[in-house]
């Protein structure tokens, strides 16, 4: 009988979600009279979770004996009438320098998952800014450095949407090192990290997130229908059999099928390395190529209407007194996918095509080129971009930051990169159909990007979400308890952990107190949390960026979301939450503000207290006279002898400066809550 070790590509496509819908049964039928088979969650150096019973589950012929082994204790099950299987394996403890595990599923095949830890799982989701990966987050080239953490793994879900439950993702679990870490999730990694360092165990991380999408996209819809019957017009929609909906995905599909033909050509080219090299060649005649000057997006250039393989060459001229010696390539970011050679040799490359590992695309490339490749005058630098979505080629940094310099600093010349490149389109992909739902829709995330996880053993959920919902604040009070009570009752593990990062500052700052979106998601994403058991706030309203959306400083999210890990999932006694709002008291024309969460007292950052703004019968607000006196907060203003309502920090971008002893800032409220 053979034994399969299996490593788990990605698809690559975000297919029609109708499409998906009417393939299912013939997918599904295909699968059932094939050989034992399992989810791409379970894959090579997964990690699974401590503590609990751990489930695995499949497919194989009805009726089909399965066995499923780890480290000695084997259960044994049979397919059910549609092939489905599932057995719970008894609970593991994590311990320090425990020895990796094979996980062995046999039926009339034997599959083999190699390099297997047990520790704590957690799902990382939502939108963008949880999506933002290492590589684009604060000091990234040094993080990416230390990241030598091989008991963190990593796994990361396409990005694809679904009107039904799908029953499986693409995917495949990877180890943390230099050369994976970049494309994961920097929330995601940070906050791994501070968990792996903390208790001293292995961690594993399942990215499933979405830049740009809304809560109810990552919702079921039996869910939102029971709890939220606004969206059933749009459920009703998703979920559509019509003709014209048939006719629609069978278009597409005939479409699909042409482009997944280029794309498999595409694959085979990716995968001939060797074949590959010959049109690296240093002799190569290339005399017919085209000339496009670099860094340069190519869409924007030569190549306007390609997505698929391209190659570039140069030729640069090396020093004699640099024969021999090691050179570093400096080409700046590639976007998508890249190999780069040196004289005919691969010295380097991020990413795969046929993996959809293409997280890669603002990292800048450093290869180091050994030494005996390099010849004193012209040695030829050949890299093939692969490109499938958005911008494509060597591009996104300046032009001085393009060269080439030796390795051991003994020469601080620049061999620039930038300019003139020859190159020659390889493979160039049909246009890929477009999608007849866009992925902010309700339940479309829940089915393909949640759903086919359950009832993976986890921890907990990290949450980073809420910017797409702005505007609809009132409705978020009451959305996201439904999602986490949906999630968690899915799984079936009880009230699992469920950390929220609030959304940071942004935008413009305002000179005098404003309304508010932004305050007003806040707010629903704090009076959300109060409401739900084993739920925590992480608040990172002091970490923001006026400028830009997605700021950079994930590890400061990544920690604090690890605090509140500590307190609410392994119960430790740690502060993990700024000042909270506890109650107000009017006296003598001023506002005594009291908290809860000061642990080692109130800490103003900063010459005076900032942020406080009050009102009276007017309800207009006006900036307060503000001095932390003890465990309370005195306001005061001379516009206002006798306030009504108080905020803290109720702005797009507020300059609050309130914290506890912990360093942890205090969390934004109004008093005139709506």
């Amino acid at each position: 009988m053979p034994t399969q070790t299996r490593s788990s590509p990605r698809w690559l496509s975000r297919i029609n979600p109708l499409l998906l819908a009417l393939i299912a049964g013939a997918a599904m039928a295909s699968r059932a009279a094939a050989d034992v088979q399992l989810p791409h969650i379970f894959s090579d150096h997964m990690v699974l979770q401590q503590k609990q019973p751990i489930p695995v589950w499949g497919s194989a012929e009805p009726g089909e004996e399965v066995a499923v082994s780890l480290d000695g204790k084997t259960i044994k099950t049979k397919g059910d009438d549609k092939g489905r299987w599932m057995v719970r394996l008894p609970a593991r403890e994590a311990k320090p320098g425990q020895k990796a595990l094979t996980l062995m599923v046999e039926g009339k095949n034997k599959l083999a998952f190699t390099d297997v830890l047990v520790g704590e799982v957690w799902i990382c989701s939502g939108q963008s800014n949880m999506q933002m990966a290492v590589a684009q987050c604060n000091n990234a080239a040094a993080e990416i450095a230390a990241a030598k953490f091989p008991e963190i793994r990593f796994f990361s879900v396409p990005n694809i949407t679904a009107p039904f439950p799908k029953e499986d993702c693409e995917g495949g679990w990877s180890v943390c090192a230099p050369d994976t870490v970049g494309g994961f999730s920097g929330v995601g990694f940070f906050f791994g990290r501070h968990v792996h360092e903390t208790l001293k165990v292995p961690v594993g991380l399942i990215n499933t997130s979405w830049g740009g999408t809304i809560a109810e996209a990552w919702t079921s819809g039996p869910a939102l229908r029971a709890k939220h019957p606004e969206f059933n017009a749009a459920l009703d929609e998703v979920e559509s059999t019509s003709d014209a909906a048939k006719d629609a995905a069978a278009a597409y599909k005939a479409k699909m099928e042409k482009y997944d033909q280029a794309r498999k050509a595409a694959y085979a080219m990716e995968d001939d390395l060797e074949g590959a090299a010959k049109l690296a060649a240093p002799d190569l005649d290339d005399s017919g190529w085209k000339t496009m000057a670099l860094p340069a997006n190519w869409k924007a250039k030569e190549l306007p209407d390609v997505d698929g393989l391209v190659r570039f060459r140069k030729t640069i001229d090396i020093p004699a007194a640099w024969a021999g010696k090691e050179i570093i390539l400096w080409t700046g970011p590639i976007d998508e996918v890249d190999n780069t050679w040196f004289n005919g040799a691969l010295v380097g490359g991020k990413g795969k095509f046929r993996t959809n590992d293409t997280s890669f695309w603002s990292v800048p490339r450093e290869y180091h080129v050994p030494g005996k490749l390099v010849k004193p005058g012209p040695n030829v630098v050949a890299v093939r971009v692969y490109n499938a979505v958005g911008a494509g080629g060597l591009c996104g940094a300046p032009a001085e930051t393009m060269f080439a310099e030796l390795a051991d600093g003994s020469d601080k010349t620049h061999i620039p990169l930038a300019g003139d490149w020859r190159y020659n389109v390889e493979l160039a992909l049909p246009p890929l159909p477009p999608n007849a739902n866009a992925p902010n829709s309700p339940s479309l995330l829940f089915n393909s990007m949640i759903h086919p996880l359950i009832p993976y053993g986890i921890r907990g959920a990290i949450w980073y979400q809420g910017e797409s919902n702005i505007g609809r604040d009132k409705q978020y009070r009451t959305l996201l308890p439904t999602l986490v009570a949906d999630w968690r009752t899915r799984w079936g593990e009880g009230d699992f952990p469920f950390l929220v990062v609030q959304l940071a500052n942004h935008t413009p700052r305002n000179p005098a107190p404003e309304e508010s979106g932004w305050a007003a998601l806040r707010e629903a994403q704090a009076m959300a949390v109060a409401t739900m058991p084993n739920a925590g706030l992480a608040v990172s309203i002091d970490i923001g960026d006026a400028a830009d959306i997605h700021p950079k400083n994930k590890q400061d999210v990544g920690i604090r979301l690890g605090l509140a890990a500590r307190a609410i999932a392994y119960k430790e006694e740690v502060a993990f939450h700024g000042p909270t709002f506890k109650a107000m008291a009017v006296k003598e024309g001023k506002a005594r503000l009291t908290f809860t969460h000061v642990d080692k007292g109130l800490v103003m950052k900063g010459d005076a207290l900032k942020g406080f703004a009050v009102c009276g019968a007017d309800k207009k607000f006006v900036w307060a006279q503000a001095r932390v006196e003890g465990d309370e907060v005195v306001l005061s203003s001379e516009q206002v002898p006798e306030p009504t309502a108080v905020r803290y920090n109720w702005a797009s971008n507020p300059e609050g400066n309130l914290y506890n002893g912990e360093g942890l800032p205090a969390v934004p409220f109004r008093t005139d809550v709506d």
